[in-house]
């Protein structure tokens, strides 16, 4: 286990583990933070062996939001700064080429909802919630990726209002995408599946699906085309259709 500033990295094999550890402060996001999910999700992106990454957090809340205590006395410019440091974060995590869980197990608010965006999908327990209060501490934040994921309205309702959204309503908006009551075996089961399929195939199918997300059916159809190519060239898929069989024949047999 490795540990950077309150955030720790553990490797499991092919899983690697990153787990919010400021646990005293509810996990709220500073700026020594910021800069150590930057540093560790960079590393983990040029990582061969890591084949997927679990992001959980120590404690009763997964991330409380933006550490506002850091700002007392600091000018406009520390500020600006600050908010580029969590954008880089977010955005380290968002283009790693593993695939990333989010695994939530208790109240997101702000911030934590950008890390948890961040991933490729959410595992979340009965004990989460999402809220997302920036107007309400006079500040923007959240507006760009939570209207990606459940819509524009509902983005500004959920904005606007700084209410906190149950875990059911975010399962049902799809701002969830696994809601169960064991997130830790969950996240286990998930990662072991994901980890046993082809790194290339998993790779290419994340960077097709982020590539055509904004582009038309056509375009997307010729990105998924080139991701095709790559798999063909690099021989492996092979590997893939003999491990299929063999399931197959086991199967049958059994």
């Amino acid at each position: 286990m490795t540990e950077a500033a309150h955030v720790q990295l553990r490797q499991d094999g092919p899983v690697a583990r990153v787990t919010l550890d400021r646990a005293a402060a509810r996990n709220a996001l500073n700026l020594p933070m910021c800069l150590a999910l930057r540093e560790v999700f960079a590393t983990l992106d040029g990582d061969a062996d890591t084949r997927i990454v679990l992001l959980d957090a120590l404690g009763p809340v997964f991330c409380a939001g933006a550490d506002l205590k850091e700002r007392q006395g600091k000018d406009e410019t520390w500020v600006r700064n600050r908010r580029l440091a969590a954008f880089s974060a977010y955005e380290t995590i968002e283009r790693c080429s593993k695939p990333v869980v989010a695994v939530v197990d208790g109240p997101v608010v702000g911030s934590g909802g950008e890390i948890a965006m961040a991933c490729d999908f959410i595992i979340a327990s009965p004990k989460a919630s999402f809220r997302f209060p920036e107007p309400q501490w006079g500040t923007v934040g959240a507006t760009q990726r939570l209207q990606r994921v459940i819509g524009k309205r509902r983005a500004k309702e959920l904005l606007f209002t700084g209410r906190a959204m149950p875990v059911e309503e975010a399962y049902g908006l799809g701002l969830v995408a696994r809601l169960v009551d064991d997130v830790a075996a969950t996240a286990e089961e998930v990662a072991a599946q994901i980890a046993k399929a082809p790194a290339l195939a998993m790779a290419l199918t994340k960077q097709a699906v982020e590539l055509g997300e904004e582009v038309a059916l056509a375009t997307g159809i010729r990105i998924e085309l080139a991701q095709i190519e790559r798999i063909l060239a690099d021989g492996g898929w092979r590997k893939g259709i003999d491990s299929f069989s063999r399931d197959v024949t086991g199967k049958a047999e059994g």
